[in-house]
Formats: structure tokens, sequence, C-alpha cells
């Protein structure tokens, strides 16, 4: 999944004016006729939910408008370049100059990210009381050039966290028709996987982000680079198997961005199929001392999964 890229955009630069006099017999000092150039296009950035990644841009980063054409005779002007319109997925962000510029959230949102140059004016229109027969025409402006980089958030209502193997996959293949990878590695998921919940009449986008490392917040492991897309998600359902690996993800996240410890979350000791009776209580407990109540979760055996369906509805609302 390709998710941060950065390109360079311009608008068409203008046409030249024309610079042309009127032919017509019996005239000894034909007037001007030069029309104006055309104006360059403008480059736009357009929001689909037909593409899901930034794979379009990885390789190709320059992108240009047409430029406009140049005046001609008899007062024409020269065509205005056409507009370029590249299409991005949905949930990307427009940076220039380390700030956003434009959020593109929804399906069709467009925004302008490199003006085109205007056309030149041909001879006709340069005409001066001292002049009245200008033998020169104005040079088309030079489009915006904009360097930009593209990211891409993915649009999920709840987002699986977790440390790697803590059985986000898997949980996500249960509650969706998703299928990801699943291995008992760490780092099975390299790239984020969406999957879609229908329970009880209602809709719901789940996003297993890829496994979270102490360190993920420097940069260190899989996790930095998909951390923002936890920035959308409304709800992160945190799958983990002790209090110790709890608090290391959610310092994370603190170290990412602190609005993020603002987000409901629905904290899940996973895999308690692998657990003893005893060991269930141990851990509980250590929670409940943090006060804490997480809930009981198995992907393989399917308890809890219902309950987890009903809370992942009710935080929503």
């Amino acid at each position: 999944m390709i998710d941060q890229v950065n390109i360079t955009i311009r608008g068409g630069h203008g046409g030249a004016g024309g610079i042309s006099f009127v032919k017509m017999p019996g005239l000894s000092v034909p007037p001007p006729d030069g029309g104006n150039g055309g104006n360059g296009g403008d480059a736009y950035l357009e929001a689909t939910s037909g593409k899901n990644t930034l794979l379009d841009f990885r390789f190709n980063k320059e992108f240009a408008a047409a430029d406009g054409g140049r005046g001609f005779v008899n007062n024409r002007h020269g065509a205005n370049g056409e507009d370029l319109v590249m299409q991005v997925p949905v949930g990307t962000e427009v940076v220039w100059l380390g700030r956003v510029i434009s959020d593109l959230d929804r399906e069709g949102k467009k925004v302008l990210v490199a003006k085109g140059g205007k056309g030149g004016r041909g001879n006709m229109y340069l005409r001066t009381r001292e002049d009245r027969r200008p033998h020169h025409s104005e040079p088309g402006e030079e489009g915006e050039v904009k360097e930009l980089e593209l990211r891409l958030k993915l649009l999920a209502d709840v987002g699986l966290i977790g440390l790697p193997n803590a059985g986000k996959s898997t949980l996500l293949a249960r509650l969706t028709a998703a299928q990801p990878k699943v291995g008992a590695y760490p780092f099975t998921t390299i790239d984020p996987n969406l999957g879609v919940m229908n329970w009880k009449g209602k809709t719901v986008v789940l996003a297993d982000i890829p496994g979270l490392i102490e360190g993920s917040s420097e940069g260190k492991g899989l996790g930095h680079q998909f951390l923002r897309h936890v920035e959308r998600t409304k709800v992160l359902v945190h799958l983990t198997d002790s209090l110790e690996s709890y608090k290391t993800i959610r310092d994370e996240l603190k170290e990412f961005s602190e609005e993020l410890l603002k987000k409901k979350e629905i904290v899940v000791l996973s895999q308690v199929d692998r657990l003893s009776e005893e060991d269930k209580k141990s851990k509980l407990k250590e929670f409940r001392a943090a006060k804490l109540k997480p809930m009981m979760l198995s992907a393989v055996s399917g308890e809890g999964l219902d309950e987890l369906r009903d809370r992942v509805i009710e935080s929503l609302v």
C-alpha cells in the first residue's frame, strides 16, 4: 500500500499573444490584429472511492496542465489549456510547505492546487498613442508550480490496534468478510486492511492497523507509517494480552498525538482460548487494579465476538 508520496504539479503556461496586421488591399498602414494567448489550464486533485492507494504517483511524480495556445491573426484568441484533474483516494490530505491545505475526505471533493498562467496580450491590445502599430506581444504567464506531499489516511469507523500477533487480522476476518493474511509470526500485516461489519442493521468499517511496537512513534518497526491511519477512526479496539502491553501501545499513541488518547476505546483481552482459568482471573485482576475492565475474547473459538459487535455499535452512537 502506497500511502505517502511527494509530487510536483504545474498549472499550464499562458499562451503568447499574436503579432499580425490586417491584410487588406489599399491599406498603406495596416493596423495590428494579433489576438490574445489562451490561459493555461488549472491543476486539480479530486477524491474518488475508486482508488485506495497512491500507487499512481509512486514512479510518475511530475504533472502539468495543458498550456494555452498562441494568439492568431484577425484578433483570434488562442485556445485555453485543458485543466488537469488528478484522482486520488478518498481520505487523502494535501500538504504544501508543511501545512495541510486540503483534506479530500469525501467522494468528489476537489481542490485547485496549481493555477494556470494568463495568456499574453496580442499586439492589437498593446496599441498606445505613441505606438499605433506595435510589433511585439506579451508572453503568457507561467503556471504555478507546487511541490506537494500527499498523505492517505484510511476512512474507517473503528481501528484495531495492538502489538504484532495480538490477533487483529484474525479478528477482522471473523467480524467482516475481509481476508487479511494471518500467520504465527510478527508483522504478518504490513498494510492496513479494511473490512465492513454488518450487525443488527448497522454497517461499520473496521481497519486492521499493522502491529505497533515500543518506539513506533519514533519510526521503529512498521507502526510509525500507519499511526496516522488511526487519527480518522472514531473508536479504537485495543487488543492486548497484558497490562504491560496495553501501556506500551498507549504510550506510543500519546507520543504520536495526544488526541488519540481522547478517542473512545474498547479494551480487549484477546486470545483467551490459550489461557487457563487461573491465568484469566490473574490478568483480569491486574487490569481491574488499573481501573480497566477488558472484554474477554477469542476470535478462534468465538468467545466474546457478539459482545464485541454490540459494544462497537454502542460506542458509535
